[in-house]
């Protein structure tokens, strides 16, 4: 096991200790714990849009759909309804 040092605030610490208190183990258990159940969830949250995008194509291939060719030149545009080019 390797010894890690963390700075947490205050608030995050009484809960700690008070979880740790409560379930009678150590505040170490319980920051272990913690991080097995909640690491998961945090690598999926910055997948997740990617993940998105990957079957949004994955239609569009068997579906066989095209968008149009100017489609990043234009994309507000194509968006918004709108051209900021233009001065309006």
């Amino acid at each position: 096991m390797l010894k890690t040092y963390l700075y947490v605030p205050e608030e995050l610490d009484e809960k700690i200790t008070l979880t740790a208190k409560i379930q009678n183990k150590s505040k170490a258990e319980v920051i272990r714990q913690a991080l097995e159940k909640g690491i998961p969830a945090v690598q999926s949250e910055g997948t997740a849009s990617a993940q998105i995008l990957f079957k949004i194509a994955q239609i569009g291939r068997r579906y066989n759909i095209k968008g149009p060719k100017d489609a990043s030149e234009r994309m507000d545009e194509y968006l918004w309804g709108k051209d900021w080019s233009k001065n309006e």
